[in-house]
């Protein structure tokens, strides 16, 4: 029982560290409205989806946005 609680708990941990690193890479402030977004490349859609969950916690606690490709 404490082998699969403890790969859980790893797999849990990778999940964030990437979505971390990818939220500090992909991030910028838009002009228009002044508000940070994590701009997923177009060719990134597995990232998109992978990470949207996460993008929705992290939108409800710091106001952070995300999308697939650029502003426009």
């Amino acid at each position: 029982m404490r082998l699969p609680l403890r790969l859980g708990l790893f797999a849990l941990a990778l999940y964030l560290g990437f979505y971390v690193r990818v939220r500090n890479q992909w991030r910028e402030v838009w002009d228009q409205d002044g508000k940070p977004y994590v701009i997923y490349p177009l060719d990134s859609k597995p990232a998109y989806f992978l990470f949207r969950p996460l993008g929705y916690v992290d939108q409800w606690t710091t106001g952070t946005g995300s999308h697939l490709g650029p502003h426009r």
